[in-house]
């Protein structure tokens, strides 16, 4: 049914705007969290989303048979960290109870402790590092779900957005959006239009089109390759934490919903003996050669290997030299800044920027300026350093798996971070704090700031966790001929 605020493609009559109408461009996993929070602020919020098929009701045809070709990465492993869990928790509640009744696992990261910190005894606070995942498409089909029933939101699936509408400018010499026009000839008027449509958007386009001075982007490949299976049956027990490097490659092993699991092996996009990983055969060979993860592979698996490369880091700012390049219109999430997914940051990330969206919309509803201008400031210190940190986190891997690939001596690691990894493979606290910062609970400094934690890091400077047993190079690449 034709949505009652589009009008057809033409000279479009003077109306006046209905308050705090939101057009958010996309129905990811970041894009209808706002919608919703959004919406439970009482603003009208319509989603457009390019790709037409629902999402279906059940886990099992969520994965298999949920056709999502404006997502890459749909079949990829993802993580939902903490911070995910809270903000639903805070702003979207029901969500976690949603994802828990279609089978998604609640999992504790301190299951997957080092036998090396000795006391395992719980705190009182350990709740909070607990989180709810499951595989990409179950976890968006049940936000779909929920939106869909959501008032003051409409989802409109199979509806591709062209372009924006230019509205009256607020500030001069900077266009300022009025709406967007979609490829059936609609004008879909809104006070704001929110890019939430990932790491491929076409939005610069767009705003190339209105006159604006194009936004600040940094982008460079994030350097790796990403090699997929995914297994069922009981969860194998924990031997080593989910995220573990061996020289040229890292192993990832992540927990999902409905007993299955994911088994991720990356490496340098370089690499090219790694590229045979995308033979089940050579795939499993090589995963029994490491000995924490081995029994990872050893249960019913899905046919193939999902592969991934030439995956962006990238950062985008819609305010140059301290100005906004347009107003009436912003970014979230992954069309913000995206980094290396194996992180498993990203969901995570998207929702606190969403979050932040939403706040600032609290304090400047009727101020496009004001809004654009305190969303960048505010995006810039809360939300940006997790994408910064990730990104030195990229490059000083990328850096040594290549050095090792040639047969060099890699770069010395950053004393802090090191230490950091040192003092977290013996004291609870510490590894406590880790936790922290790889879930997107805290940054380094923050964690590092606490007594105790800075004292224990800072007693291991110079110091490395011991590497663990597996394949060096030369083993990896005999697993990989076979």
């Amino acid at each position: 049914m034709p949505d009652p605020d589009a009008t057809p493609a033409g000279p479009a009559e003077a109306r006046a705007m209905d308050d705090g109408h939101v057009v958010v461009c996309g129905a990811g996993v970041v894009g209808l969290a706002l919608a919703m929070m959004l919406a439970g602020d009482g603003r009208r919020v319509t989603v457009l989303e390019s790709d037409p098929a629902p999402a279906p009701d059940a886990a099992a045809a969520a994965w298999s048979a949920w056709s999502r070709r404006g997502v890459a990465q749909f079949h990829q492993p993802h993580c939902v960290f903490p911070r995910f869990r809270h903000i639903c928790d805070e702003g979207l509640p029901g969500v976690t109870d949603a994802l828990l009744g279609v089978g998604c696992r609640a999992f504790d990261p301190l299951d997957a402790s080092p036998p090396s910190l000795g006391d395992h005894a719980p705190r009182p606070d350990d709740g909070r590092l607990r989180w709810v995942t499951g595989r990409r498409p179950v976890l968006e089909a049940v936000l779909a779900q929920r939106a869909e029933h959501q008032p003051m939101l409409t989802v409109r699936r199979g509806v591709r957005v062209t372009g924006l509408l230019d509205g009256p400018r607020v500030l001069e010499g900077v266009p300022h959006v009025a709406g967007v026009i979609t490829d059936r000839g609609e004008r879909l008027r809104a006070d704001l239009v929110v890019d939430a449509m990932g790491r491929r958007t076409p939005a610069d386009a767009w705003l190339a089109d209105l006159g604006a001075v194009p936004p600040e982007r940094v982008a460079e490949d994030s350097g790796f390759a990403y090699y997929t299976r995914y297994f069922s049956g009981p969860l194998p027990e924990w031997q080593s934490g989910p995220l573990t490097p061996y020289g040229t490659v890292t192993v990832l092993t992540l927990p999902s919903d409905n007993d299955t699991w994911s088994v991720t092996v990356f490496g340098s996009s370089g690499d090219v003996p790694v590229k045979e990983l995308r033979r089940p055969d050579c795939f499993d060979r090589v995963l029994h050669g490491f000995p924490l993860q081995a029994h990872w592979v050893d249960a019913p698996a899905e046919p193939g290997v999902e592969v991934m490369a030439g995956v962006l880091d990238r950062t985008r700012s819609l305010v140059v030299d301290g100005s906004p390049v347009v107003t009436g219109f912003t970014a979230v999430g992954d069309a913000w800044a995206c980094t290396n997914p194996s992180a498993g940051k990203g969901i995570s990330v998207g929702l606190m920027h969403a979050e932040l969206l939403r706040d600032v919309l609290r304090v400047h509803p009727d101020e496009p300026t004001a809004f654009a201008a305190a969303f960048h400031e505010l995006g810039d210190d809360r939300v940006a350093p997790y994408v910064r940190n990730q990104l030195r986190a990229d490059r000083a891997r990328v850096a040594e798996m290549d050095a090792l690939r040639r047969g060099e001596a890699p770069p010395a690691p950053d004393p802090d971070v090191a230490a950091f990894a040192a003092a977290a493979m013996e004291d609870p606290e510490v590894f406590r704090a880790l936790l922290e910062v790889l879930t997107c609970l805290a940054l380094p400094s923050e964690v590092l700031a606490r007594p105790h934690i800075g004292a224990a890091v800072a007693r291991r400077r110079g110091q490395a966790p011991e590497p663990p047993p597996g394949p060096d190079r030369t083993e990896l690449l005999d697993l990989i001929a076979g």
